[in-house]
């Protein structure tokens, strides 16, 4: 029987090499094993042994989710220090606030809050420097501190809008009182799981949350489990990486899979299925989960066929969309807790739960429904109190925690979560009015995307409000909301309503809407919101400092800070922000505020027909053989007959190791070739070449009404040039976000990179100016960068001359390597690159 969270660390070591965590860092996936966790955890506790930090004193981690984090984490509790995890998008002014009321004595800070942290006075390591910062230390074992399960492990604060934080404390006997029984449960799936091993987590949920700990520290870890951090929320990028690395569970907030939902349905309506689905959908309830996944097919494909199951934690899982997923054939598991019960009280089992239950209690614990139903919970997992003047509160001299949340139980033990206390609504007449059975109602109507429901002082007394997001800003609510009306209690019907002028609510980090932000803008306006609020968000996700609103009719190239690259930072946040995938295409056509706004109220644009190919599919067997045989068979004779180049600084290759991307000017399409036969064969063997988006895409799926035998000549083009040369696409208009995702994934499979920067072939012999794009490649992707020049050729293609070249009338020069931080500015980046292939022109 476990007594700490310290033997969880020991079995990672009898899982030595194989893969434990995997998260994105730039455009590269970083992999972690369990050993090197272990062991830097060994060197991290090591570290805070060497800075005086001992046990019981509080280290704060304000940090973005990765393996560093997890092993900073174990390294704390090897040494009994008190963690204080803080979420990543903590207000600086709120960390202040912690920092005084815990007295921590180290900050543990990634690129994301770093310069947020400026000026808090305390020491700090950087979580992308951990290696770097522990490699004086040992990784031998480390032996612990004298720690028992009364310990202290973190101090979770939950709110961070109070003038005083509140933190909540958990001890080793809390968090395990909650893991044993999950354990328990997982040893008996144990030699199943050996079919489908690894089995793979991806877990969006913060590790500054307890649910997100349990599911990204623990349980995925009793199985042997590889678990995927990602940071973006954007639907279409979660389903990308579900289906590119074989993810088998997704953990996360109820609001992300009301995303994943409505992603689901414009897709399939894009492809003209969203009324079979529908229909489908209504008739799939009873139906065995084979033919479930048969009738479903297109879904399940999508998102790969080793996914199979959603966790979902941090509020209620609407009904609607937990039938929508199950009758897909997917399990969905969902559990009801708070911070004070570390995370959990009950767990639904994903295929024995009633429709909207939150599952049974967990062993160990006691429950029960109080006055108004207030959910009452008692047992080892309720946190001995909150951080005050250097120790724990006591909570409730009974050992009863009151939750502030209202529950129901049937008679099968089964808990159904209504609503938190302090925002039911109570009449003049005294009865109850539960917002979330109004909010369910409001939700099924087809008009309505969301809607959130806050208790408002009406003529005779307190009355609900619904605040509506329409999914036609222009559609009339009215009609909705009297069917919704329909399904409810007289007394829960809602007389009162507001039209949100924006595609979503105010959230927490964990996808809650906050209820008080709304009731607060409500309360500020007079007459309903001004339409030019609307959009606000535009200049605040790209400038730090206040600005007014932005009207509509504003033209975008007027905004200083929206150049391209401010385009594409943009665009991003406009998609976590809004949970959606913005069409690239049209998002780049939009000229103004306005035009972005009708684009993100469309649902993110219309789903481009015409997508770049990225064809994977060249960078694997058979392909690659093909490759090789037709390289030295055709290519290479040919290329040498035609031009025999001379290679001037190939000494600069031969110290580089692993990949690298090679970025050179652009004379002809003779280019690529030139450049291949001039390599050393490891780069030659693995290399893949950016090429021209709009005609790889022209190629791949010719205009329609095109004679056939073009499209035959145009499809052959296509699977011939990525067979031979694995090209993929860089666009030049749109689209080249998706473009530098796929270089990363290239390089992550072992493949190096050769780009054209200028963006065209050059028709004089000056070259032209690198696009910026090149600096956000190269600081981006993590690899080193080696300056290509092509001499003589631009002399000769401006001669007229065609045919062969003499021999030596071609050079190539490969430039000494540089490496980029990821924190450098693009912009300097990409003037630097330039610089040095210009000089290397210039050069004799």
């Amino acid at each position: 029987m476990r007594s700490t969270l310290n033997s969880y660390l020991e079995d990672f070591l009898k899982r030595g090499d194989e893969n434990a965590f995997a998260y994105r860092r730039g455009l590269r996936v970083e992999r972690w094993t369990y050993r090197r966790v272990a062991e830097t955890a060994r060197r991290f506790a090591r570290e805070l042994e060497a800075r005086g930090v001992g046990r019981g004193e509080r280290v704060i981690v304000w940090a973005a989710n990765s393996a560093e984090w997890v092993a900073a984490f174990f390294g704390c509790l090897l040494r009994g220090v008190i963690v204080v995890p803080l979420d990543l998008e903590s207000a600086p002014d709120f960390v202040a606030r912690v920092l005084r009321q815990t007295k921590a004595c180290l900050l543990l800070l990634s690129s994301e809050t770093r310069q947020n942290a400026a000026g808090l006075g305390v020491p700090f390591l950087m979580l992308e420097e951990l290696d770097e910062a522990l490699s004086r230390h040992p990784s031998e074992p480390f032996e612990p501190q004298d720690i028992s399960d009364s310990d202290l492990v973190e101090i979770i604060y939950t709110s961070g809008t109070t003038s005083e934080p509140r933190g909540v404390c958990l001890t080793h006997r809390n968090l395990l009182a909650n893991l044993a029984p999950l354990e328990k449960e997982v040893v008996k799936y144990s030699r199943w799981e050996r079919v489908v091993h690894p089995v793979r987590f991806l877990n969006l949920l913060p590790l500054s949350h307890v649910f997100g700990q349990f599911m990204g520290l623990f349980v995925p870890q009793m199985l042997g489990g590889e678990v995927h951090f990602q940071d973006s929320l954007n639907p279409s990028e979660i389903a990308r990486t579900i289906r590119a690395q074989r993810i088998s569970v997704v953990v996360t907030v109820p609001r992300m899979l009301d995303s994943l939902r409505e992603h689901v349905e414009r897709r399939e309506a894009a492809r003209g299925r969203g009324e079979e689905l529908r229909r489908k959908l209504a008739t799939a309830g009873g139906a065995h989960t084979l033919k479930r996944l048969w009738t479903f097919r297109h879904v399940h494909s999508y998102f790969g066929w080793k996914f199979w199951a959603f966790i979902t934690g941090g509020a209620t899982l609407d009904a609607e969309s937990e039938m929508f997923w199950r009758r897909l054939g997917f399990a969905v598991v969902q559990g009801y807790g708070m911070t004070e019960t570390a995370s959990l009280v009950t767990v639904n089992h994903p295929f024995k739960s009633g429709r909207g239950s939150v599952g049974k209690i967990l062993p160990g614990q006691e429950l029960k429904l109080g006055e108004g139903g207030e959910i009452l919970v008692r047992g080892a997992n309720v946190s001995p109190g909150y951080w005050r003047d250097g120790a724990a509160q006591p909570l409730d001299d009974e050992g009863w925690l009151r939750t502030g949340d209202i529950g129901e139980m049937d008679e099968d033990s089964q808990i159904y979560f209504k609503g938190r206390k302090k925002e039911t609504i109570v009449t003049a007449a005294g009865l109850n009015i539960h917002p979330e059975d109004i909010e369910a109602a409001l939700n099924r109507q087809p008009e309505i995307k969301q809607s959130a429901v806050v208790g408002i002082e009406g003529a005779r007394g307190p009355e609900p409000l619904a605040v509506l997001i329409m999914r036609d800003p222009q559609a009339d609510p009215a009609p909705a909301v009297e069917r919704a009306n329909q399904t409810l209690a007289r007394h829960q019907h809602v007389r009162r309503w507001h039209v949100w002028p924006e595609s979503d609510f105010p959230r927490t980090p964990t996808q809650k809407v906050r209820k008080r932000d709304i009731l607060e803008r409500l309360d500020g306006e007079t007459g309903g919101l001004n339409d030019e609020s609307r959009m606000g968000a535009v200049s605040l996700h790209v400038s730090p400092s206040p600005r007014p609103p932005v009207p509509p009719s504003l033209e975008i190239h007027s905004l200083p800070e929206l150049d391209s690259l401010g385009r594409v930072e943009l665009l991003s946040a406009l998609e976590d922000r809004y949970q959606m995938e913005i069409d690239e295409a049209s998002f780049t056509e939009a000229t103004t505020v306005g035009d972005i706004e009708r684009i993100i109220q469309s649902g993110g644009g219309a789903e481009s027909a015409s997508q770049y190919p990225y064809p994977a599919w060249a960078q694997r067997f058979p392909a690659t053989w093909f490759r090789l045989a037709l390289f030295y068979a055709v290519v290479l004779p040919i290329t040498s007959l035609l031009c025999w180049v001379r290679v001037r600084g190939k000494v600069n290759l031969r110290g580089l190791r692993g990949q690298a991307l090679f970025v050179s000017n652009h004379v002809t399409y003779f280019d690529h070739a030139l450049i291949l036969s001039a390599l050393p064969g490891r780069f030659r063997r693995r290399l893949a070449i950016a090429m021209e988006g709009e005609r790889l895409r022209w190629w791949r799926r010719p205009p329609a009404g095109s004679p056939w035998h073009r499209r035959l000549r145009w499809l052959a083009q296509y699977f011939l040039t990525v067979l031979i040369f694995n090209t993929f696409s860089l666009p030049k208009s749109s689209g080249f976000r998706r473009s530098f995702a796929f270089a990363g994934e290239t390089v992550d499979r072992g493949y190096s990179v050769l780009v054209f920067p200028e963006g065209m072939r050059t028709e004089h012999v000056r070259m032209n100016p690198f696009k910026i794009g090149i600096g956000l490649l190269a600081s981006e992707l993590g690899v080193p960068v080696v300056p290509v020049r092509i001499d003589g050729l631009a002399e000769l293609k401006m001669s007229g001359r065609r045919g062969f070249a003499l021999p030596g009338s071609v050079t190539i020069n490969f430039g000494e390597p540089v490496t980029y931080s990821r924190d450098e500015d693009p912009t300097a980046v990409t003037a630097d690159l330039e610089r040095r292939v210009r000089e290397m022109m210039n050069a004799e």
